[in-house]
């Protein structure tokens, strides 16, 4: 197993955000979290990078991680695309995304891999690279976000809304991208609250109300479960 998270929880003031999170990524996988508005699911992603403290164990690769900072879980391994993606505005394309190739920095030529390699995922990227980042779309935004995160070379991609606030024709190449991803070697954990979406990409999900996994199972069996699909699809997925 990739990723193998149990009995985590988050605790704000003394109150609870998440408790009793149990979850696992397998290699080349990909497995979303959905729920509602305030369910903890970024909460979730934050504390399995290392952004919030947390109790309970998250493993990566058979690894304890619980003791590492930020960047050194980068450095195993893991890379979190934020939901308000983070990115330098008054710097360019191609310089927000040498800016993620940092853990290769002392190996020659790596970073100009890695870019050729973001550049043939978005091509748009490729064509904005001179262009400041703060004048891109809310695509291509994402896409840089995405861009940059994999140019750190993640085993695990952690994404959080990557379909926030952006139009459905984006939203479809976004999963596109996503599914691509997969076939490329990188696992997955997709939080979302696009759930018909989420899905139809995912091989296993999870459904997270309140604090707590309240269901889970392979995408497709989810995506046909009675409770999920009156609760966060109206209709059965086509």
């Amino acid at each position: 197993m990739l990723l193998s998270v149990s009995d985590l929880a988050v605790a704000y003031r003394g109150i609870e955000a998440i408790r009793d999170i149990a979850i696992s990524v397998p290699a080349g996988k990909i497995v979303t979290v959905i729920g509602p508005n305030g369910a903890g699911k970024t909460t979730l992603l934050n504390a399995i990078m290392g952004v919030l403290p947390s109790s309970g164990t998250t493993s990566l690769r058979g690894r304890l991680i619980d003791s590492l900072d930020i960047e050194s879980r980068v450095r195993a391994g893991l890379c979190l695309v934020p939901e308000k993606r983070e990115l330098f505005p008054s710097m360019s394309v191609e310089d927000n995304l040498r800016l993620g190739a940092w853990r290769f920095r002392r190996e020659r030529g790596s970073a100009s891999r890695s870019l050729d390699q973001v550049f043939s995922l978005f091509p748009r990227l490729k064509e904005r690279r001179a262009q400041l980042a703060g004048t891109l779309s809310g695509g291509e935004r994402q896409m840089l976000a995405m861009g940059r995160a994999l140019m750190a070379r993640p085993d695990l991609l952690m994404l959080d809304e990557p379909s926030l606030g952006l139009a459905p024709l984006i939203v479809r190449d976004i999963f596109h991208t996503i599914t691509g991803l997969r076939e490329t070697g990188v696992s997955i954990l997709l939080v979302e609250q696009n759930a018909r979406a989420a899905l139809q990409v995912a091989d296993y999900g999870y459904v997270l109300e309140t604090g707590r996994i309240t269901l889970e199972g392979p995408g497709a069996a989810l995506a046909t479960d009675p409770r999920v699909i009156a609760t966060y699809l109206g209709a059965a997925l086509t």
